[in-house]
């Protein structure tokens, strides 16, 4: 990495909303990473309350660290198109205007979703050399066939998820990296299954560096064999067995992905005691449970021990109700 870019810089995107996640997320962060020299955070806000704003910044500077709020706006008044999101909240396209929004003098940065939990240093993750690739993510294996066709990618090739990003935001400047990704949603009328995340992966095919697992854990992956990986997906054996097994280990980055999540009442996630941890430090700790889907969560449960004993039942029952989820975003009948 170029000396001129020493700082560990770090972003997020966020309405209020996910604030609460967001906090938690950064104090985790920061307390595994009170060693590094130079953090800086940066929170792209979609309309996030000024209270909101202040109580991050106050949690940052707990750790003697810089929080900037970058207000994007009216999100959708920044395509040249009308935009559907499927039922995805519109803050997760933020992250997509990072190079345009953030100072030029950031050149390097890490996206972290708010429903991460940071539990090792980041800077050898940061540290990572690209190549000539303009940013690193992990592979997600288990993707849906038809989202992959719909971008024009083929069920051996490699689709990474969008949770974690290492970007080189000087090559993302100096190659407009932005009208290329706002050209490739166009293109699909403004309106794919996993927005930003099919976005980035069609836009910048062959341009993404495969990071290792440990730094992108999805919760549901506990459940899975590397074998049952591989053979969703060829390109997956790029990442190798023993990294995948390290990451169930000792995973540096976990990410509540899927509906499995820890502030869900009911929920069994075996990672969940991390978020409850860091969120109990952070002004939103008397945050309440998500109530409603406790059964629901029961059945995940059920899901998961499934996986565990037969896979394959576990991903055709999973193909074919995500499947109907898909369909009910394309109507707007589901929200996140």
């Amino acid at each position: 990495m170029a000396e001129t870019d020493s700082r560990i810089n770090i972003i997020y995107a966020s309405n209020d909303g996910y604030a609460g996640h967001l906090a938690a997320s950064l104090c985790s962060l920061l307390d595994h990473n009170r060693r590094a020299e130079h953090i800086d955070i940066y929170v792209l806000s979609v309309g996030m309350c000024t209270e909101y704003q202040n109580r991050l910044k106050s949690l940052a500077a707990s750790f003697g660290r810089s929080l900037s709020v970058v207000e994007l706006g009216n999100l959708k008044e920044r395509f040249p198109y009308k935009i559907d999101t499927r039922g995805f909240d519109i803050s997760a396209m933020g992250r997509l205007f990072a190079p345009k929004v953030l100072p030029e003098s950031v050149e390097r940065a890490l996206y972290l979703d708010c429903d991460t939990i940071v539990c090792g240093s980041i800077e050898p993750l940061y540290e990572t050399e690209l190549g000539e690739c303009l940013t690193g993510m992990v592979m997600e294996p288990t993707v849906y066939q038809e989202m992959k066709e719909t971008i024009g990618m083929k069920p051996e090739d490699a689709y990474f998820n969008s949770g974690v990003i290492l970007m080189d935001l000087a090559r993302w400047r100096a190659e407009d990296v932005l009208k290329k990704l706002l050209d490739f949603y166009g293109a699909h009328a403004g309106s794919l299954f996993a927005c930003d995340q099919d976005t980035i992966n069609g836009a910048l095919r062959g341009r993404i560096c495969s990071l290792p697992p440990k730094y992108n854990f999805f919760t549901n992956y506990r459940y899975f064999r590397y074998q049952t990986l591989k053979k969703l997906c060829a390109a997956y054996e790029e990442v190798g067995e023993q990294a995948f097994y390290e990451a169930k280990r000792a995973p540096v980055v976990i990410h509540y992905l899927g509906d499995e999540r820890p502030w869900i009442r009911g929920n069994h996630n075996h990672y969940k005691k991390y978020y409850k941890k860091y969120l109990t430090r952070t002004p939103w700790k008397d945050m309440p449970l998500t109530e409603g889907k406790f059964l629901y969560m029961q059945l995940w449960w059920c899901f998961n021990q499934m996986t565990r004993l037969c896979p394959a039942l576990r991903l055709a029952i999973s193909r074919r109700l995500g499947m109907r989820v898909i369909d009910a975003r394309k109507t707007g009948k589901e929200r996140k």
